[in-house]
């Protein structure tokens, strides 16, 4: 028993450190975004003496942070929504048609996973030139839904196999279509997992950077990221309002993850457990 609870203590103990460990950069960034430039570099682990909140508005004027705000939602409802509609109906029907064919186009999504994004980087950015998709916030959307439905997919596959089969023949026998079934009896089933991909996929695109910078050219069509990178110029470099930048950035991802944190784990457990 006391090897047990000197275990559970030491488990405790190393799970805090790395807690620690993960706040403190958050900690640093908050901390130093309220300073001067050279209160910063004066002593960058203390408490600022006064609060300059006003680089936080010079941060939102300096980098077009509203403008770059629609333009991040845009992007993340458009690319969430084209996700989570194709992967839904894909997972689904893969599912429940076993076969070789079901199992082969599965496994090219499975597949497709494997795939490191820098090796499909330069063939991308061509390919989405001819579509007339680069240099647009909506073909920058239209990208998110084809490099984000494989993982997708392969998690609404398993969580559809956790629904019993009887409530889909149920409703045929009451004459409901597929589609109907689907819309009516499947889809709020598979909520849990929904959230998931959902919250999983906004993380990803809100602060994602490299995409956006190869696809978007004009400054109006910048994403949050993309606008705080305008602060880093080629002599110079204003850290507070940088960090003021990132602060304001990473506060919709923060609030969004901390409320349902708790779907992220479940689901992605049952959907690939069971898948």
């Amino acid at each position: 028993m006391r090897l047990l609870r000197l275990g559970s203590h030491l488990v405790t103990a190393v799970l805090s450190l790395f807690a620690v460990l993960s706040f403190f950069p958050l900690y640093m960034t908050v901390i130093n975004s309220l300073k001067t430039e050279g209160e910063m570099f004066s002593s960058i682990l203390s408490l600022p003496t006064v609060l300059h909140v006003e680089n936080f508005t010079n941060a939102l004027q300096k980098t077009q942070m509203l403008g770059s705000l629609a333009n991040t939602v845009i992007i993340s409802v458009v690319g969430i929504g084209g996700i989570l509609l194709f992967a839904s109906l894909a997972g689904y029907k893969l599912s429940r048609t076993p076969g070789k064919l079901s199992g082969f186009i599965f496994f090219l999504f499975i597949a497709s996973m494997l795939v490191p994004f820098h090796s499909i980087m330069i063939p991308l950015v061509k390919t989405a030139k001819s579509l007339s998709l680069q240099g647009s916030v909506f073909g920058l959307a239209v990208i998110y839904v084809g490099l984000g439905v494989n993982m997708a997919i392969f998690l609404y596959h398993g969580f559809v196999k956790s629904i019993p089969k009887e409530l889909e023949e149920s409703a045929y026998l009451d004459g409901c279509g597929q589609f109907r079934t689907f819309g009516t009896i499947i889809l709020p089933l598979l909520l849990p997992i929904t959230v998931t991909v959902g919250i999983l996929d906004f993380l990803w695109i809100w602060n994602d950077f490299l995409l956006p910078l190869l696809m978007l050219q004009d400054a109006n069509d910048y994403t949050l990221v993309l606008s705080t990178n305008k602060l880093f110029g080629e002599y110079t470099k204003d850290w507070s309002l940088i960090l003021a930048a990132l602060v304001l950035t990473a506060i919709p991802v923060i609030i969004i993850y901390s409320i349902f944190q708790k779907f992220i784990v479940s689901g992605i457990a049952e959907g690939a457990v069971k898948g």
